[in-house]
């Protein structure tokens, strides 16, 4: 969708999307860098592109229309080649009772491309305006099944005899098997939603896996003798050392795929059957999602927000790996990320890109560490920092002086919860006054697997059950007042917010359980996506008397919570409560 300056000006004055100055702003910075009023409209976050769809729909006169690719018939859609789809961006997604053939395409004022598909399709021709995304997302369609072709590809390179294969320059060269093969992995790993792929070498065969949600899944077996191939040629799309097979390497490549960029940061590891590969799969183009998204609410989001508007102070955020610390902070940070305000951050490594944020990446082996990366990021004036971890007293120490020295700092600690962070700093070396002075929250975080909206089960529990419960939870009978109210504010307040109530004033009345054999929605797991439990920390005068005091965890977490503090395991409740995930998933991540 090609929209002239113009038309730009006129939809967005229209829409109260930008004013006179704003519009002239957009101009000049489009005549000094080239750019056209519709990419800097979008970049600079005035309109959604979206939005921006709609309403040129609405000034062209073309319906709009967004495609669910599962509703579109494999006859229909190869009604036009692949290539001929790709390259004008348009999908044949219907073709009703009177014959009329349903395109959609990101463009439909290109007369060219029309009349080229007319001569394909026929004249009898609705046409619509789609976005660029969801036309590329069916367009994915023409793949078809990823798990058939990977096995048509692994049969070519399978030997009767299991033996490894020599690699030779053609096993490593784009069109081989060994590329294709990759490449399937890839494609059936991002659409599978899944955020690690693990290749390991076992005695007689090559084990693929994905972890998607959390939880790794067995995809694939691969034949022994593609293993030299398989990793040589990961090696050379991550500019690895080929031919060292003896100590662990670190490298990073991207994928573009369905029109949106993908960075995968690959891992290799010697181990007894060979070398072992783990990729990380980062999503590029995914935009930052909002706190609430995450599922933070209540009281916790409250504090959260008032931390992050300090003009100094430590937020610390808390959790084992992968419960994702880094996509809180990364949420936070695009929040904070104004023109107006210098953000550094130090990590290792730098998984989210932020434009508009000075990222830093450690380098050890350069001496450049969390430390002599935090001393530099202090002489470059920064408003806000970001340590990626803080993994020792120095480290812990130079962000506290930052905060004393009128810095707002975030950073990652790896501790059980929030209220043994206080005493992990005090371990670290760091003064007790200076933690009650400087620390202005602290998070605690799991990521818990959401329920498949689709085929979720609700069930009424038994009283042995309900008694189970409040066993597993630490509850006492007299604490279901709190927690029906809290259900009741959850519910006001979005989470799951068309499920009915699943608490009174003296009973659980409905759990949800994930239905057995799933559905397509789901893959046939029960669960999609996943959501996150939090329990947020405010340092308020009683607790900062407590660590002055050099109080235990215990005590700190007992006024914390006599606060109002919402624990993890009681937010886990609360979204069991509210359909959005169950007991067994709350206790499997929170359990001590």
């Amino acid at each position: 969708m090609q929209i002239s300056d113009t038309t730009i000006e006129k939809l967005l004055t229209e829409a109260g999307k930008a004013t006179p100055a704003q519009i002239d702003e957009l101009k000049t910075t489009g005549e000094r860098s080239h750019q056209t009023l519709q990419y800097l409209a979008v970049q600079s976050k005035l309109i959604g592109e979206l939005e921006l769809t709609k309403l040129y729909a609405n000034y062209i006169e073309v319906p709009f229309i967004n495609i669910d690719p599962k509703d579109i018939a494999p006859e229909v859609l190869n009604k036009i080649p692949e290539r001929i789809a790709a390259q004008y961006q348009a999908v044949l997604f219907d073709i009703d009772e009177d014959g009329v053939s349903h395109l959609a395409m990101s463009d439909p004022d290109d007369v060219q491309a029309v009349d080229f598909i007319q001569k394909e399709i026929g004249e009898n021709t609705k046409i619509y305006i789609a976005t660029r995304e969801n036309i590329l997302a069916c367009l994915e369609n023409y793949s078809g099944d990823v798990t058939e072709k990977l096995n048509d590809v692994i049969d070519v390179q399978r030997e009767e005899d299991g033996s490894e294969q020599t690699v030779n320059e053609a096993d490593l060269a784009e069109d081989s098997p060994v590329a294709k093969t990759i490449n399937l992995l890839l494609e059936y790993a991002i659409r599978s939603s899944a955020s690690d792929i693990h290749i390991e070498p076992r005695e007689g065969y090559v084990q693929v896996r994905y972890r998607i949600d959390g939880v790794l899944k067995e995809v694939n077996r691969l034949p022994r003798n593609v293993l030299g191939s398989l990793v040589s040629r990961i090696k050379i799309l991550t500019n690895l050392k080929i031919d060292e097979r003896r100590v662990p390497q670190d490298g990073r490549f991207k994928i573009k795929l369905a029109g949106k960029q993908y960075a995968l940061r690959v891992s290799t590891l010697p181990i007894a059957d060979g070398e072992k590969i783990v990729m990380r799969i980062l999503d590029e183009s995914n935009e930052a999602i909002s706190l609430e998204a995450l599922g933070y609410w209540g009281r916790s989001l409250e504090i959260i927000n008032q931390a992050s508007t300090e003009p100094n102070g430590v937020v610390l955020v808390t959790g084992p790996t992968g419960s994702g610390k880094s996509t809180s902070l990364f949420s936070i940070l695009n929040i904070l990320n104004t023109p107006d305000v210098n953000i550094s951050t130090i990590e290792d490594p730098v998984e989210y890109k932020i434009p508009g944020v000075n990222q830093t990446q450690t380098n050890p082996k350069a001496g450049m560490t969390f430390t002599s990366g935090l001393r530099a990021l202090l002489r470059q004036d920064p408003n806000i920092i970001m340590v990626g971890e803080i993994r020792d007293g120095e480290t812990a120490n130079l962000g506290i002086q930052a905060a004393l020295t009128g810095h707002l700092v975030f950073s990652t600690l790896h501790t059980n919860n929030a209220a043994t962070t206080l005493p992990r700093l005090l371990d670290m070396g760091i003064e007790p006054f200076l933690i009650a002075s400087t620390v202005r929250a602290v998070v605690g975080q799991r990521l818990i697997r959401r329920l498949c909206m689709t085929c979720r089960q609700s069930v009424t529990p038994s009283e042995k059950e309900i008694d189970a419960l409040y066993k597993s939870l630490h509850m006492e009978t007299a604490d279901l007042h709190v927690i029906h109210q809290l259900d009741a504010s959850a519910k006001e307040q979005g989470i799951g917010k068309d499920t009915p109530m699943g608490s009174s004033e003296s009973t659980i009345t409905s759990l949800w359980k994930a239905s057995q054999n799933g559905c397509d929605e789901c893959s046939n797991t029960g669960y999609k996506g996943r959501i996150g439990i939090y329990e947020v920390l405010s340092n308020s005068n009683a607790i900062q008397k407590l660590i002055v005091a050099n109080a235990t965890s215990t005590q700190i977490q007992s006024q914390a919570i006599l606060e109002g503090m919402v624990t993890m395991q009681t937010d886990g409740l609360i979204k069991a409560l509210r359909g959005e995930s169950t007991i067994e998933e709350v206790l499997r991540v929170t359990k001590e």
